[in-house]
């Protein structure tokens, strides 16, 4: 049947609203900071036959894993779930990604027609297990991590799973603000029960779940004209994590083959390592978000991101691979490996079609976590994650102090961490000369820097490149590699990527991100640019002439032309180093 392109459009901005509006439901009455302000979370809608339909606002790395877990959940129950029925899990091996990220689900029923289902997915601030904050890099298998749920009924008609309440609550180390935020996702469901309520009644039931198939179909269609506009091969690229949270040192591969034939991409995951003893190891549902969201992220269409849009890619990885490990691996970890895999794709892309992709960026957000007890003997529970860089980009510049693309979530205000926790933040900035060279800068590494004021506690932190510094493209080189340092009273000490420490009173850490990599070759970078980052702040006066080639005076502030045309043409005809690409 032919269908109306505004209704169309309008059916796809209602359905839009529907999902934004959960996510900013769930930031206004959540407990937690990781919830509020950094908005480590994501909702979506499926149709009644589990399909994603539409995302809301916030994580693409937790979008693409959803019709796995739907399938889980459809599994599980079949067409037995009713109206007032919620169901949440957070099991990695049934439908999940790690453990703090606990899936909510509520079928949707208008005049008791199954018209769809609303998905949360929310970090939560702890489940239990070995270490506060239960996203420890070092654990080495799932039941260090933290209480696993099954795919289980929240809420049956309407009326709470109190056993279950009490069992998760005895588990958790800050029990009402996992409840609390519990309730904050179920409310966000209920706005997505109300919204679809209303679409049916403007639309009628029939003629929407139509528009559904279409929206569908619409996506698919933007997806294989974007795959098409590929040449057709096979390309391959392999990154390196710095190592696995156990073992220091020993780098873990990452490697991918793509394969473009007309308009169906397929990715192979099986050149990777196999899975390792630490926590980085990544589910394979989230392995495809990743790669979802790399060719996304070269698409020009604004398709919904939806399940039509995953039709024509295939990712496979076999059993016990990095990135699709057999119970009990550990998977807490997972992010630094999913956001590899993305910079992996990025880089076989790239030999594809090199004007499209960035370099790569800092790596992924470094995820912390201090838990401990407050001079007062309360106990106390802080998570954040802290963004970097994106790395330059053909006629694009790399951005400074944001979240990788594939996390879009949000470093925390300062104000706020000192609020909800004993420290103290000494440093917040970014770091000059970070950023990688090339005719279009990468992203500048941002530092922060913290100090406890609390009794005791332990800090876990996860982060990487370091040994493996982001990538640059077509000529540009390398960002600066991450840095985490204690200060231990007399001196700053360097640690390794991942760790679990103990962390005393008085005790400060610094860590910095790394920068991200640049794009083209940086003797073509425009002087013009180069002077306005070295009055900015952003490159020394020492790196524009060691990294562009570019001669800088004070007083008043201008390029020396000639200096600079004698300094690039003798680097020009120096040999052509590879530009950093991996």
């Amino acid at each position: 049947m032919a269908f109306d392109p505004v209704k169309l459009e309008l059916v796809k901005n209602g359905i839009g609203s529907v999902v934004d509006e959960m996510v900013l439901t769930v930031v206004r009455i959540a407990y937690s900071s990781i919830m509020k302000d950094t908005m480590d979370l994501s909702s979506a809608l499926c149709d009644a036959r589990g399909r994603m339909i539409a995302q809301g606002l916030s994580l693409p790395l937790h979008l693409g894993s959803i019709p796995d877990a739907m399938d889980a959940v459809r599994a599980e129950y079949g067409d037995t779930l009713a109206p007032g029925d919620v169901v949440i899990f957070n099991d990695p091996y049934q439908g999940g990604m790690h453990l703090p990220d606990i899936f909510m689900v509520k079928p949707i029923f208008v005049d008791e027609r199954l018209l769809g289902y609303a998905i949360v997915v929310a970090h939560h601030n702890d489940m239990g297990g070995r270490v506060p904050g239960s996203s420890a890099a070092d654990s080495t298998e799932i039941f260090q991590e933290g209480l696993q749920i099954p795919i289980l009924k929240y809420q049956e008609g309407g009326r709470r799973n109190t056993m279950l309440e009490k069992i998760i609550a005895r588990n958790v180390r800050v029990p009402d603000v996992v409840l609390g935020d519990l309730d904050a996702q179920a409310a966000a469901c209920r706005i997505a029960e109300r919204g679809v309520a209303e679409l049916a009644r403007r639309y009628g039931a029939d003629e929407l779940e139509r528009y559904f198939d279409e929206l569908l179909d619409y996506s698919e269609r933007a997806a294989r004209r974007t795959i098409s506009a590929i040449p057709d091969g096979v390309y391959r690229c392999e990154d390196f994590l710095d190592d696995d949270g156990v073992r220091p040192g020993q780098p873990v591969k990452v490697m991918a083959q793509v394969t473009v034939r007309g308009d169906e991409l397929e990715v192979d995951l099986s050149g990777s390592s196999p899975q390792v003893q630490g926590a980085i190891n990544s589910t394979l549902s989230f392995a495809k978000s990743a790669v979802y969201f790399a060719v996304r992220a070269i698409m020009e269409s604004d398709a919904p991101n939806n399940s039509g849009f995953m039709r024509p890619i295939q990712v496979t990885a076999p059993l016990g691979n990095l990135l699709n490990p057999r119970r009990p691996a550990a998977v807490a970890a997972r992010g630094v490996s999913g956001f590899r895999l993305i910079d992996t794709i990025f880089g076989a892309l790239a030999q594809a079609v090199p004007q499209r992709p960035r370099a790569a960026g800092e790596g992924g957000t470094t995820s912390y976590s201090i838990g401990g007890v407050d001079r007062d003997g309360r106990f106390v529970l802080f998570r954040e994650a802290i963004m970097g860089a994106w790395g330059g980009g053909f006629g694009r510049e790399g951005i400074d102090g944001v979240a990788n693309p594939a996390a879009n979530i949000s470093n925390a205000p300062i104000e706020m961490v000192e609020n909800q926790a004993p420290v103290r933040v000494e440093r917040y900035e970014l770091v000059p000369d970070s950023g990688g060279p090339g005719q279009w800068r990468g992203g500048l590494a941002v530092t922060r820097q913290l100090r406890f004021f609390g009794e005791r506690a332990t800090l876990q932190l996860r982060s990487d490149r370091r040994d493996h510094p982001p990538y640059g493209l077509s000529g540009g080189r390398p960002g600066q590699g991450s840095m985490t340092l204690l200060d231990d009273g007399e001196a700053w000490s360097a640690l390794p990527t991942k760790f679990t420490r103990p962390l005393g009173s008085g005790q400060g850490f610094r860590h910095t991100t790394a920068g991200g990599g640049g794009y083209g070759d940086p003797l073509l970078r425009d002087p013009p640019r180069v002077l306005a980052d070295v009055r900015d702040g952003k490159v020394s006066i020492e790196a524009a002439r060691r990294d562009y080639g570019v001669i800088v005076l004070t007083q008043p502030w201008r390029i020396d032309a000639q200096a600079t045309d004698r300094e690039r043409a003798a680097r020009a005809a120096e040999p052509v180093s590879a530009g950093g690409q991996p």
